[in-house]
């Protein structure tokens, strides 16, 4: 039943882009720059997932658009996740902050003179500093760990005038670390098998973005 929906939603959607399409030229944006706020929310890794709760998610970067609607952009991210004390066997206080780099390519295209879809990937690198009342305790207060973040991101963009535009975006975070009890403090967390801290650490990213256009769209 929710698949039969999610194709009706799915296709309503397309005829929706088709009809914006024939009634107006595309447009098409050059420098642009765009911040985006969004709700982290753990997948893959089940500790993770379970006692790490997502706070914030920021990027923002700087994007050129090419003339086949081709983009190519540049920026930095930020994040921030809380412990959730009710899913730790001991008090643990603190979170998990999370800084990067990254370029971002992707396919950006105007359907009509308001609305568009932004596809891209952000390819970049991250640091992950775990601070807690328990690394503080044990003097190893952040643990650090970093790797290469991959991010699929789609973007649904509606313009307001011919220089601001706002956004609704989904990504999944590929963060390229596996989060283990160590990291915050502890020596284990009961009912997690061992393989459970071997697969990567995973997110899925919802919010809201906002796009500044430098030059006039054509």
């Amino acid at each position: 039943m929710f698949l039969q929906k999610a194709k009706i939603v799915l296709f309503s959607i397309l005829l929706i882009f088709q009809s914006l399409s024939t009634v107006a030229q595309d447009i098409e944006p050059k420098h642009t720059f765009t911040i985006e706020l969004g709700l982290p929310n753990g997948l893959t890794n089940p500790a993770f997932k379970n006692i790490m709760q997502g706070l914030v998610n920021v990027s923002a970067y700087y994007q050129f658009d090419f003339q086949n609607h081709l983009t190519l952009g540049i920026g930095g991210r930020y994040g921030y996740f809380g412990i959730n004390e009710f899913k730790v066997p001991s008090p643990v206080l603190g979170g998990m902050h999370s800084a990067g780099a990254f370029i971002k390519t992707g396919y950006q295209k105007f359907l009509g003179p308001r609305f568009a879809f932004d596809f891209g990937v952000k390819l970049g690198y991250s640091k992950f500093l775990f601070n807690t009342n328990r690394n503080d305790t044990l003097g190893i207060n952040p643990v650090k760990t970093d790797g290469i973040h991959i991010e699929p991101t789609l973007g649904l963009v509606l313009t307001a005038d011919e220089q601001n535009s706002y956004r609704f975006f989904v990504s999944y975070v590929g963060s390229g670390f596996a989060f283990k009890p160590a990291m915050i403090g502890l020596e284990t967390f009961g009912g997690y098998d061992t393989a459970d801290f071997q697969k990567a650490t995973t997110m899925l990213v919802v919010g809201f973005g906002y796009t500044y256009y430098f030059m006039k769209k054509e």
